[in-house]
């Protein structure tokens, strides 16, 4: 008995030590030293303050920011703990909504959306990530042509020219990776800081 015990104890602490500690440890320091920044969550600072993160969206609401696309992320109601209420880019809790393309209720939302967007005086279509939510409900990124649609109104919103802010969204449009996976993309919180930049404000104060 005690000789078929034995080695499955030894294994099991062999493997615990080798896969939940050591393998752990060695990815960990490798990657601190060869992408510190990616391993540490991508964060993004102003000095020495953090104000985001690349990787995870933030809401921004106020005129003279782009915004990112709608979120479906929620909260507890502070009211009732056992419902929840919209919170938009929750970091805390990553969700979508779970609407299937026949459900009434995103219908609505999307044409209310598409009719908001209308009235903030945005022509031509309407791109689809201007108004449907991400999987994860945090996305960062936005497409080249939502962000170009809210150019003419974010420069309005600053005083600035208009090729201006069509250049900036230009310049931070990424690529597809390797130039075959992925669609274009604008991370969004970068576009703002670099936005803030032309304005000599980076305070992110007034979202």
């Amino acid at each position: 008995m005690l000789s078929q015990v034995r080695p499955a104890i030894v294994m099991l602490v062999l493997f615990s030590a080798l896969t939940g500690l050591a393998y752990p440890l060695a990815i960990t320091a490798i990657a601190q030293a060869l992408i510190p920044n990616k391993a540490n969550g991508s964060l993004i600072r102003i000095g020495d303050t953090v104000v985001g993160s690349a990787l995870i969206g933030q809401n921004f609401a106020a005129d003279k920011y782009f915004h990112p696309r709608p979120s479906a992320t929620s909260a507890p109601d502070p009211k009732d703990p056992a419902k929840t209420i919209d919170a938009p880019y929750n970091a805390a809790n990553s969700s979508a909504s779970n609407f299937g393309p026949t459900s009434q209720k995103l219908i609505d939302r999307v044409k209310a959306d598409v009719d908001a967007k209308r009235q903030a005086g945005m022509s031509g279509p309407i791109p689809a990530d201007a108004v449907t939510t991400s999987a994860s409900g945090l996305d960062p990124h936005i497409s080249p042509e939502y962000a170009l649609a809210q150019a003419s109104a974010v420069a309005k919103a600053r005083g600035l020219p208009d090729a201006k802010v069509t250049a900036l969204v230009k310049a931070h449009t990424e690529g597809r990776a390797f130039g075959l996976f992925g669609e274009p993309r604008v991370n969004v919180l970068l576009l703002n800081l670099a936005l803030d930049g032309l304005s000599s404000s980076t305070d992110l104060s007034e979202r």
